[in-house]
């Protein structure tokens, strides 16, 4: 999750919902099945946005990643990826970790012909509730900071956004922060501090291995 390369104020924003708390029900626009897949889905997640992933996909499921999807008229619409350990996002150089409990959403995607039909927030709920049921009490996920249509689709899910992950570039590095909302609690803020930048204050993202967030 990144903005625009030219902003010397990058990052994203960052999303928490309690799992013991109430959630939407969303309802897509279409008719859609959604479904946990296995590597036996590989290419179809591989190839679902052009290209040809499927190594990278297959990667992800050796390493207990889980993907989450979305199916309409017997198509593959909409994917989504947890991890409830760790995860790493190259883009930003930051790994992220989690407690036992909690759960990270990341690479979320839906194919060009199937947006707008709020199968993406529909995705999200259906996570939801599969996380819910193994008795996690958090998800987590993030965003773009410039993608108003992901932020809109996370809230709908019943997300909160309870910081910004704030990414200034200094010299040839970059240092990043957590940068809590307004109206959210400082322990909130905390443990959002906690999972992207290993509780410290600040971090340097070239300067550091630790590696993290969400498409």
């Amino acid at each position: 999750m990144v903005s625009a390369e030219d902003d010397p104020h990058q990052g994203g924003t960052i999303w928490a919902l309690n799992l013991d708390e109430p959630a939407p029900v969303i309802t897509p626009l279409v008719a859609a099945t959604f479904r946990q897949v296995g590597s036996e889905s590989a290419l179809a997640v591989g190839t679902a946005l052009g290209g040809d992933t499927t190594g990278e996909v297959l990667r992800r499921f050796e390493t207990g990643r889980r993907c989450y999807t979305v199916w309409v008229e017997g198509a593959l619409a909409a994917y989504g990826w947890v991890s409830i350990n760790e995860e790493y996002v190259g883009e930003l150089n930051l790994r992220l970790w989690l407690l036992p409990g909690e759960a990270y959403i990341w690479d979320c995607a839906t194919v060009p012909a199937f947006r707008r039909r709020h199968l993406y927030s529909g995705l999200l709920a259906h996570m939801v509730g599969e996380l819910r049921a193994e008795n996690l009490c958090r998800a987590w996920i993030g965003a773009d900071l410039d993608n108003m249509a992901s932020q809109l689709g996370i809230a709908r899910a019943g997300f909160r956004h309870v910081a910004d992950l704030v990414v200034e570039q200094v010299l040839p590095m970059r240092m990043a922060w957590v940068q809590g909302r307004p109206g959210i609690p400082d322990h909130l803020v905390a443990e959002a501090r906690r999972v992207f930048l290993g509780n410290r204050d600040q971090i340097w993202l070239d300067a550091v291995s630790i590696v993290a967030l969400s498409r």
